[in-house]
């Protein structure tokens, strides 16, 4: 067999000869196989003649076999022999296939990008410090007293203001027509908490019990009921009640009664303790992150399409099993967001292009400095996954096997250890 390889870029023609002796053994299996699948009656399966074949199925039909069984056989032995690594599948663009003479075709195929790196080793970023405040802490403090707060009903002349809970009756319509949904009768909103359609509730602070209002709103464009995406409404409002949220007063008593430790002091210590520890990781977590898309930015080309479209449908595969662990279907969650499908992908594309663009960085230098993954470092992935979900080593490895995913696994092993080679480097 001969092969020839032009390259432009990332795109590949492949021009390939194989013999007529291939040509003819490809013929034969075709006959094997189409006798294998089919019942001509008079013969046992398997055991009818070309001819016979020929007379019930076409020539063109085992010619066609025929030819699949020999391109196939010939295109990847021409990608192993030229050490190619294809991410599409091959297009033919003409060929030449007869029985007794040579096969000669040309396929274009998109190859798998070869990144000309730039500096990865010594690198130096900045770290971005991620500071705990005494406000941080407070924050969480309060929403601690948030969760047991009380609503209790506002003089009679207050004001809404927002976090305060308004008791409304509303009817919306649509160019002077109501809509499904769109009615409420004691309906406690809370005033800021941006959970109504947006400019409902702003036009609600300064009024108080008693007062009724039309509120003018528009659906935003990505509505998930597609009827009323970017359609004008008017809400006849009448507010009901209003209610101040009540938080409990920060004592060591009640923090005794509601958390594991006995002071207010303690509390604040035991926040910034477990606030401190997350920024810290959050900092390094940053800090390597900035290193690595500094390597992968000093690196010079280009990215197949069809690898970003590749990335986009796995992270779609992958959000609809963590949605459907969530009991929520991908069609519940488009029709939630007011996205379809080819808005999902365009919302996922700049990740997906970032994600493929550093996977093909760090397998370059994983290439480059000869890195290997052996058992010991499998073993450590696997238990680290288990321990992670709770499982058992045994089951995870079961899920593996099952998934046909240890390549995926190995893939990510070595690209941790390459993007070490990069942070164990830096400045």
């Amino acid at each position: 067999m001969n092969v020839q390889v032009t390259r432009e870029g990332n795109e590949a023609t492949l021009h390939i000869t194989a013999p007529a002796a291939d040509v003819n053994k490809g013929f034969k299996q075709a006959v094997a196989k189409i006798a294998n699948e089919v019942k001509i009656p008079g013969f046992r399966k398997g055991k009818a003649p070309r001819q016979i074949i020929e007379m019930h199925y076409g020539k063109d039909s085992v010619k066609q076999e025929a030819f699949e069984i020999v391109a196939n056989k010939a295109y990847s032995e021409a990608v192993e022999q030229e050490k190619l690594v294809p991410v599409s599948d091959p297009k033919m663009e003409k060929y030449t296939f007869e029985e007794n003479k040579d096969l000669d075709m040309n396929l274009k195929v998109t190859l798998r990008p070869e990144p000309e790196l730039g500096e990865y080793k010594g690198l130096h970023v900045d770290k971005k410090e991620i500071k705990v405040t005494d406000e941080d802490v407070d924050n969480d403090v309060n929403e601690l007293r948030n969760r047991h707060a009380k609503m209790v009903a506002a003089p009679a002349d207050a004001i809404i203001e927002k976090g305060d809970f308004a008791v409304i009756d509303f009817a919306g319509t649509v160019d002077g027509e109501p809509f499904s949904g769109g009615e409420g009768k004691g309906y406690p909103l809370e005033v800021g908490s941006g959970s109504f359609i947006p400019g409902f509730e702003d036009q609600l602070i300064g009024l108080k019990k008693g007062d009724a209002t039309d509120v003018d709103v528009t659906f935003p464009e990505t509505y998930f009921v597609k009827e009323l995406a970017g359609k004008e409404a008017v809400f006849k409002v009448n507010i009901q009640e209003v209610k101040h949220k009540e938080l409990p007063e920060l004592t060591d008593e009640y923090v005794a009664a509601n958390t594991d430790v006995k002071t207010v002091a303690d509390l604040k210590a035991e926040y910034r303790k477990q606030m401190e520890t997350a920024a810290a990781e959050d900092t390094k977590n940053m800090y390597e992150k900035d290193l690595v898309d500094t390597a992968v930015k000093n690196a010079k080309f280009e990215i197949p399409g069809v690898m970003i479209e590749d990335k986009i449908s796995q992270m779609i595969e992958e959000m609809k099993l963590s949605l459907e662990s969530r009991k929520m279907s991908l069609e519940a969650y488009l029709q939630y967001t007011g996205m379809d499908m080819a808005k999902l992908r365009e919302a996922q594309k700049p990740r997906a292009e970032e994600a493929v663009r550093t996977d093909l960085v760090l397998d370059a230098i994983a290439k480059k400095e000869n890195i290997q993954v052996d058992m010991k470092d499998v073993d450590a992935e696997i238990k680290a996954i288990a321990d992670q979900h709770g499982a058992s080593v045994q089951d995870v490895k079961s899920i593996i096997q099952g998934n046909n995913t240890m390549g995926l696994l190995l893939a990510n092993i070595l690209r941790r250890k390459a993007a070490h080679v990069i942070i164990d480097s830096a400045k």
